[in-house]
């Protein structure tokens, strides 16, 4: 632990070297921090952090944009410093008295603040070349916050909020306002970039063309989807046949191969795989293509109830940027009776899966973080089964509502965004929700809703889909009491069906029926994605428009 302390250390101590900043003491810098800071969501935690610190501007700004964007560079380092501490304070919390289920939720917390460091090192390089996309820290800003709230969840999903969190350093709670100060800062300039971004992508429709760089048997392992096998770098087979009869074998295969900028194609041929798979961050650019729906299924039944936090137990784990999964079946059989149980868990940027199944009940579809893209898949659930906080569309897909416990109702969607300034979401478009075949003959005994807000600031947006009669007439839940019914936002466009139907819907301040094709299209995948610059290596064909 201590070695890696000292890495991260060593990183922060490069990225602040590579910012440079010139001291200039006295009232004039004081004065255009403080101004600065005055302007961010918790202006006294910035100031703190900043002038007791002995963080100065740049001694040459010669106009606003030049303060402006020194300030935002400064905000970011600061973030850093306290990211490098947080993590060090969560790895050195003495555990001794935690029992098994508080050790289980505090190890989530040391990965999770690990994580956070990394992302935020990418944000300082990120936001120091011009030509990059402002979209990617205000990305990797929204997922450090996701991550600072799944450590603070992993104790509630255990009960554990006031005999075990009191351990943790108060400091953490100023370092959630430092990356929302961060967050707000850096939104700033995005919004002024952001024209210019979507100005440049490339937009297809469905007939997607191929970038060059694609080889000619990953396109034919992409366009026949079960075919191809000669294409694939590893095959996984459980006869034998292939190199590998486990796709964790696989995959710890695949991350000694290398990837990065090259692909790795990992084929899974048809079969049940019982195992938990986990891709970490270090395996980039992997692709996983099975033989079909539910031909190639990985099966797990990890749950809250059995002792995993709802974050450890996912069936299938990917964290590596650029994965893509393709004609394979996720599911967690843990059934509804245990609770959250999820089947996939994705915290992977440009994350795409086509053609693929989730099936589960609780829990079943964790968006958890970055930008992640679903098309042509089916999705199975009763309760909050698609949830998190990515920048995630759903495109072109099946949602089926299963039966729940008796007694519970069912709530397709539970979205975790908690700052208004993260650019996160679930968007639904161009699907369908409908009722499972266990549910259909009972579906008028229980209330069916398509979303409630997990965290404060949750946003998820339903257009141009076929709502079947289960959904209930008011079409969403409240979570508890008023909360967050004034500061979410969820949007229907355009849907269709016997549930469609808006004049019985929730009058929370938040709910909103759009009536303008340029307010929904902030959330199609060419906008609220950025698709049109990164889905196209993928070969996965997609709609960049309402």
């Amino acid at each position: 632990m201590d070695h890696n302390l000292f890495i991260l250390a060593t990183f922060c101590t490069y990225f602040l070297l590579f910012f440079p900043l010139h001291v200039v003491h006295g009232t004039n810098n004081n004065t255009v921090i403080i101004s600065s800071c005055n302007q961010t969501p918790y202006p006294h935690v910035c100031k703190h952090y900043i002038i007791n610190t002995n963080n100065y501007l740049p001694s040459t700004l010669d106009d606003q944009n030049s303060v402006d964007l020194s300030f935002r560079d400064l905000a970011l380092n600061v973030t850093m410093e306290q990211a490098v501490e947080a993590h060090r304070l969560v790895a050195t919390v003495d555990s001794t008295s935690f029992d098994e289920r508080g050790k289980l939720a505090w190890q989530d917390c040391i990965e999770l603040y690990k994580d956070t460091v990394d992302l935020l090192n990418r944000s300082i390089k990120s936001s120091s070349n011009i030509n990059n996309n402002p979209l990617d820290t205000l990305t990797w800003l929204s997922a450090s916050l996701a991550n600072h709230q799944t450590c603070r969840n992993g104790f509630a999903d255990f009960e554990l909020s006031s005999s075990h969190f009191e351990f943790f350093p108060s400091m953490l709670s100023n370092f959630s306002k430092l990356l929302s100060n961060s967050l707000a800062i850096h939104k700033s300039f995005s919004t002024k970039t952001t024209s210019f971004i979507h100005g440049r992508r490339r937009l297809l429709s469905d007939q997607s063309t191929w970038p060059v760089w694609l080889s000619g048997a990953s396109r034919k392992l992409l366009q026949s989807g079960a075919g191809g096998t000669r294409a694939a770098d590893i095959v996984v087979a459980q006869d034998g046949s292939g190199g590998y009869k486990t796709i964790s074998e696989a995959v710890e295969a695949a991350a000694k191969l290398g990837g990065g900028s090259n692909r790795i194609v990992i084929h899974v041929k048809s079969g049940v795989y019982k195992e938990n798979v986990e891709i970490s961050k270090e395996i980039k650019n992997l692709m996983v293509i099975g033989d079909g729906i539910d031909a190639t299924i990985v099966t797990g039944n990890g749950n809250q109830q059995d002792g995993s936090t709802t974050f450890r137990s996912a069936t299938f784990a990917v964290s590596g940027d650029g994965f893509i999964a393709q004609d394979i079946t996720f599911e967690n059989t843990a059934g509804p009776q245990k609770h959250q149980a999820v089947a996939l868990r994705s915290g992977a940027d440009h994350s795409v899966f086509y053609r693929c199944s989730f099936k589960g009940y609780q829990d079943t579809l964790y968006v958890y973080s970055q930008r992640q893209f679903y098309r042509d898949c089916d999705i199975y659930g009763t309760v909050d089964f698609i949830f998190g906080d990515a920048v995630a569309v759903i495109q072109n897909s099946n949602i089926y509502v299963r039966k729940p416990m008796s007694g519970q109702k069912n709530t397709v969607t539970a979205q975790a965004r908690t700052d208004p300034n993260e650019n996160t979401g679930i968007i639904i478009h161009n699907s369908r929700i409908t009722a499972s075949s266990d549910l259909r003959p009972v579906q008028g005994s229980f209330e069916t809703y398509l979303g409630r807000p997990w965290q404060e600031y949750s946003r998820t947006v339903i257009m141009k889909t076929g709502l079947d009669g289960l959904i209930d007439p008011a079409g969403w839940l409240p979570w508890s009491g008023n909360f967050a019914l004034s500061t979410l936002y969820y949007a229907e466009f355009m849907n269709s069906g016997a549930g469609a139907g808006t004049g019985g819907r929730v009058n929370w301040p938040g709910y909103r029926v759009l009536t303008s094709a340029a307010e929904a299209g902030k959330f199609t995948v060419g906008n609220f994605l950025a698709g049109g610059s990164w889905i196209p290596a993928t070969g996965v064909p997609f709609s960049a428009d309402l």
